[in-house]
């Protein structure tokens, strides 16, 4: 039996083109037709690790932290909004649309992958965030994405009270900072290369050929 390939996905649930990334590796993955060759875990970065409780209007907040201007905020949701499209996702930017503290969102990823159910949490609250205009920071819409994914809620939230749960992910976001992720998403193949951005559907289909050939 081959051996599978490990792919770490490094990444933010309020991140569009960790979002879009993702669906075009996912393409790759489903056009080489190798999907049962994969071994794929996400790994918790926040983009505002700062972030208050209540979140911060997206405009303001991408205005502090990359200096855009409006037109240029406006070019750039464009640009996603056509890129998710093309790939079957939905960015539904609005006026007053708010940027989410994702921390507790990461410890309930952390717990999905016990049950094999992370990717489908991720995908449910980035949906939840981008295309249904809900608070990833909210508890009542994470019970309802855990729920959605068939993960017990109860047992779930506990986590967000846990300590060791917490500096469990606090630990995992370190150790990716130290091995030099400044930007997501990171896309590490078997721990020996990796990639950055959201790269064409091509360029994942050259890499993963090329990995699982020495794999």
């Amino acid at each position: 039996m081959k051996d599978k390939l490990k792919i770490d996905i490094v990444s933010d649930v309020v991140c569009p083109w960790c979002t879009i990334g993702y669906k075009r590796l996912e393409k790759a993955i489903s056009e080489l037709g190798i999907a049962d060759r994969i071994d794929l875990e996400w790994q918790p970065f926040e983009l505002n690790p700062n972030m208050p409780a209540k979140g911060q209007d997206l405009h303001e907040h991408i205005a502090e932290k990359y200096g855009s201007t409006m037109e240029q905020q406006k070019a750039s949701q464009e640009t996603m909004t056509d890129a998710g499209e093309e790939l079957g996702f939905t960015f539904d930017y609005f006026e007053g649309m708010r940027m989410s503290n994702t921390f507790e969102a990461h410890v309930l990823l952390e717990y999905a992958r016990k049950f094999g159910r992370q990717t489908e949490l991720k995908m449910r609250l980035t949906k939840a965030f981008f295309s249904e205009r809900k608070d990833v920071s909210d508890r009542a819409i994470l019970k309802e994405a855990l729920m959605d994914v068939g993960l017990n809620a109860d047992e779930a939230l506990a986590k967000l009270e846990d300590q060791e749960a917490r500096k469990e992910v606090r630990n995992k976001q370190a150790y990716w900072q130290n091995v030099g992720v400044r930007s997501v998403p990171t896309i590490v193949f078997d721990g020996k290369s990796a990639v950055t951005g959201a790269q064409p559907i091509d360029v994942f289909k050259k890499v993963l050929t090329e990995m699982l050939a020495t794999s």
